[in-house]
Parts: structure tokens; sequence; C-alpha cells
């Protein structure tokens, strides 16, 4: 049996309190960069190791610094001055013993080219060869591929390597819900194809006050493609007028209040203009660790973990793995079991136990209606059990990328 607690919590909804505070790193931030630096070295190394050994080894990279270049953006033009450097560092099995034989597994490689990859596929503007250093400092480590096949076939279902917690809810609030979704449409295709001065460094602060909810956006924009002030404030109206249409399809019944790169002073010649996209380029930094939580958003308001999913190995680190399995758990108990208003999940590992079995697995239910009844409470322990019984299948999913960790 695993060690299930479900409880009834009599917290105020976030949606009944009167002020709530959400924010999104959008695609662009040097933050967002920096995590997803992380977790794409992390997938080419678990492909690596697959197709050349038939495991994931041992590996961490959740240890990204983006160290901010310098840019000259100027309307109509502009140059990068100073490169945005961004540096990769964790440890990972860079030497195998298969067959008598050391293999040296190519990780400065595989790294610097997961990274470049992921900013052509995902940047305009922010050419990775001229514009981005990406480096990298692994500790080095050998492993006898004989040794990890033992291992694998003592251990059907791998063993914490961390004493660390995961944490999350369901379901969204509606300013939630707004807020991860505007910076969605901001940086979608069909947005750029309409505004293609929007760069995608895009960050979203929503405050909810009663009633009234307000966003403030920072839109990097695209220096070459805007040649004069005029024609950046127009920009801004047309972004600021379409994102009000999104807003309201959402939320109706809600005020609506928006605010686009309120830092602009036209007087002292100030703009958020960018040769790239991104803020990276005028020396704002970023860090592995430092943005979304494993739902995509910044919850104050919520209880979060101060843990980086991003770069860690998917199959034993917890700090990535609980945090996106008490996701999963807590958003099918409010699908499928009835009564339930909010739910909160919180996973807790002992480093050496096997991660289907937790020390703890807490479920907190604020019901609609109360009291938490003997059958809500075994339904919810039935879904926990299932999904811990199943947790070695989210590997698959995070490096086939149909699970989003920030």
């Amino acid at each position: 049996m695993k060690n299930v607690v479900v409880e009834e919590i009599k917290w105020q909804p976030i949606e009944e309190m009167e002020v709530e505070l959400v924010e999104r790193k959008g695609l662009g931030h040097p933050d967002f960069i920096a995590d997803s630096a992380a977790e794409e070295a992390s997938k080419a190394l678990c492909r690596y190791y697959v197709n050349n050994f038939g495991y994931i080894l041992h590996h961490n990279l959740d240890k990204v610094l983006l160290v901010g270049g310098q840019a000259n953006p100027v309307f109509g033009g502009g140059e990068v001055l100073h490169p945005i450097y961004i540096i990769v560092s964790g440890r990972a099995t860079t030497e195998v013993v298969k067959d008598g034989k050391i293999i040296h597994v190519p990780v400065g490689t595989l790294i610097i080219e997961a990274v470049k990859n992921w900013i052509r596929r995902n940047f305009r503007f922010l050419d990775p060869e001229n514009y981005v250093i990406v480096d990298y400092k692994i500790g080095k480590g050998s492993v006898d591929l004989t040794s990890v096949f033992e291992l694998y076939r003592k251990y059907k279902v791998p063993r914490a390597n961390d004493t660390s917690f995961g944490v999350s809810y369901a379901p969204l609030s509606t300013l939630e819900r707004i807020v991860y979704s505007v910076e969605r449409y901001i940086n979608s295709p069909q947005l750029k194809k309409v505004l293609p001065e929007v760069g995608e460094d895009i960050k979203v602060m929503g405050l909810r006050r009663g009633k009234t909810i307000e966003l403030t956006i920072a839109a990097a924009m695209i220096s070459k493609l805007i040649p004069d002030p005029d024609h950046y404030f127009s920009v801004k109206e047309e972004l600021k007028n379409k994102v009000h249409d999104y807003i309201c399809k959402l939320a109706s019944d809600y005020d609506i209040k928006i605010y686009i790169n309120t830092a602009d002073s036209a007087e002292h010649g100030i703009y958020y203009i960018t040769v790239t996209g991104t803020s990276a380029e005028h020396g704002d930094d970023g860090a592995t660790g430092r943005g979304n939580r494993v739902n995509g958003l910044i919850t104050p308001m919520r209880p979060m973990s101060l843990e980086a999913t991003a770069g860690k190995n998917p199959v034993s680190h917890v700090g990535k793995i609980y945090n996106a399995l008490a996701k999963i758990i807590a958003e099918k108990i409010y699908r499928e079991v009835r009564n339930v208003r909010e739910v909160y999940v919180e996973l807790l590992s002992q480093i050496g136990r096997p991660i289907n079995d937790p020390l703890m697995a807490n479920v907190k239910v604020i019901p609609e209606t109360p009291p938490l009844t003997m059958n809500m409470v075994s339904e919810i322990r039935s879904i926990v059990h299932e999904e811990l019984d199943n947790v070695t299948r989210l590997t698959d999913k995070i490096l086939k990328g149909e699970l989003s960790i920030f």
C-alpha cells in the first residue's frame, strides 16, 4: 500500500480571494531559454544513450546560466554587439564500458547542437551561429554497461535519486488560464503572421482585483521591422486590441485592462525594441529554475515547489518526475471525481526508495459541497495508486514532448 493521505481542507478557494497574482515568462524570456537549453540538452543525451546503449544513463543538466549579450537596436535596423552566452552545467555519463571497450560519449557536441537547434526552431531573428555562444561544463562520469543492465534487472522500478517533493493542483483559475493562454497566443504563428514586429520575449503578469483583470505585458519588438516611433505605437495598439478581443472570449464577465511595455517614454526616447526578439541581447540574464513551474505558470497564491524541472534526468530524478506526476494526478482527480472544487497534490520522495512508492502522497481537497465523503476518498486513492503504478510511463512522454514541464 502506498502512503496516501487524502484530507479535506478549509482554504479559501482562489476564485473567492479579492486579489490574485499570476505570472508567465514566455518563449523568449532569458529564464525560459535557460530552461529550454537544459531540457533539450537532456533529451539529446537520452536519445544518444538509448540508441547506442539501450538505456538512459545517469545525467542531470539542470544548472544552466544565460549571460545576456549587448545589442544596438534602432528603428529600421540595429546590430548585435556582443553575443548571448549560454553555459550548460551539470553531470553526465561521458564514458561507457561495453564489451570490454571504453566508448566516449560526445557530450559537448550533443549539448551544443541541441541548444542551437532549439533556438533555430523557435526564433526568427536570433541567429544561433552568430548571436549566441553555447558552452558546457559537465562533470564526467563512467559506467560499466553490464552493471547498468544488472541494475535495471534488479530494480524494475527506478529508485529515487534525491529526497525531494513535487507539488501541483487543479483546476487553473480564470486568471491563470488567461495568463498562460495570452502568452501562447502572442507567440503563435497566427499572430506573428499578422504582427511580425512582435518578438518572442513575452512576459505576462496578471492581477485580478475582484472581477477586474489587469494584464501587464512586456513584448519585445523587432527593430528592423519598425521604421519609426509612430509605427511602434501603432503595433502596440493593435497588439493590445487583439489581446483584449482574445481575452473577452475566455472571460466575458470580467472587466479587462491591458498594459503593454509600460516603461516606454517617447519623451526620453525609450522603446522596447530589440534586434533579436529577446531581452537577453540587452544584458538581461537567465537561469534554470527561475521561470515557470510545471504548469507553465508562476503562482504565488498557490503551493509551489522551487525545484527546477528542466534538465533533470526523466528516469529517476523525482525533482522532475514528481512535479509532473502531481500535475497529472491533480488534473485527473478534478476531472473524474465529482464534487471537487480544488485539489492539491504533494508527493514526497526518499532517496533510494522506488519512485512508485513515495514516502508520502498527500491530496488536499476543497469540496464543492462539504464534507469530503468516503466514496470521494476511495476514488481519489484509486487514482493516486494507478498513476503511481504507471509512473515510469512519464519518461517516454517527457522525451516525446507530450508533457510540458515549464
